[in-house]
């Protein structure tokens, strides 16, 4: 392994644990399910953390911060297999530790409980630690996988094209793709929290489990699965049409 690879998988570890830090500790704090303006800055926090690291860590490994488009640009022919495989432990361990942050942070001085909700404990929850879950779904695992097929497709397809040579998106890739997982969080929170990231699941979800709530883990799957599917078909299809797209150039 060589520098530049090491140095590759800290920028993806630093900007996953980023990710979880803010994205999921905004859901921990505001309560996304509330109210619309909670709702809607949960939204934001995970599309700016992305802006954020794209302007900071993206001129190192991409900023890919997300297993899903690792996988999604490793099947399109843009990195090899041995940093796909570097990439993904290094955005799972970054998702880990911004979780353990979480805790620690919210744990200080007695601000959270492990139990409750916060309107019945008066409490910041760490029960959930902003994992995602198919209540909006009605707790069907198969909606919340299809939901996420549909979310990460999405994202993945909009990721392919700004950074496509061809295309020549410039300086400008970086905040269209946080206001792209913006808007995919504001339709998909209410449905499954909104994944599209299976590190950004299982960090939380891991560390739901070890504070004894284990709801997040059994329908983890979905938050793996169904991103990995989402992506692998938005790689397939972007390569179909950027192979056969003799259109002019946009300005």
């Amino acid at each position: 392994m060589n520098q530049s690879s090491i140095k590759k998988y800290v920028a993806e570890f630093i900007g996953t644990l980023v990710l979880v830090l803010f994205g999921c500790g905004t859901a921990m704090l505001l309560g996304p399910g509330r109210s619309t303006g909670a709702y809607l800055m949960t939204a934001l926090a995970f599309g700016l953390s992305i802006v954020a690291m794209a302007y900071s860590v993206g001129n190192i490994s991409g900023c890919h911060v997300n297993p899903a488009v690792s996988l999604g640009v490793f099947l399109s022919g843009g990195m090899n297999l041995a940093d796909f495989i570097g990439y993904v432990i290094a955005q799972f361990a970054g998702a880990l530790a911004g979780s353990a942050l979480l805790a620690a942070i919210f744990g200080m001085g007695g601000l959270t409980d492990f139990t409750g909700t916060v309107e019945e404990t008066g409490k910041i929850s760490l029960n959930g630690f902003g994992a995602n879950g198919m209540a909006g779904v009605g707790g069907n695992h198969f909606a919340g996988f299809v939901v996420e097929i549909i979310l990460t497709c999405v994202f993945v397809f909009v990721i392919l094209g700004v950074t496509s040579k061809k295309a020549k998106h410039g300086s400008f890739g970086g905040l269209v793709i946080g206001l792209s997982l913006t808007l995919i969080h504001i339709f998909g929170i209410g449905l499954t929290g909104t994944s599209v990231n299976p590190a950004r699941s299982f960090g939380p979800a891991f560390c739901a489990m070890l504070g004894g709530n284990f709801d997040p883990m059994l329908c983890l799957w979905a938050f793996i699965l169904g991103p990995a599917v989402g992506a692998a078909i938005a790689a397939i299809g972007y390569k179909f049409l950027e192979n056969d797209n003799n259109a002019p150039k946009t300005v």
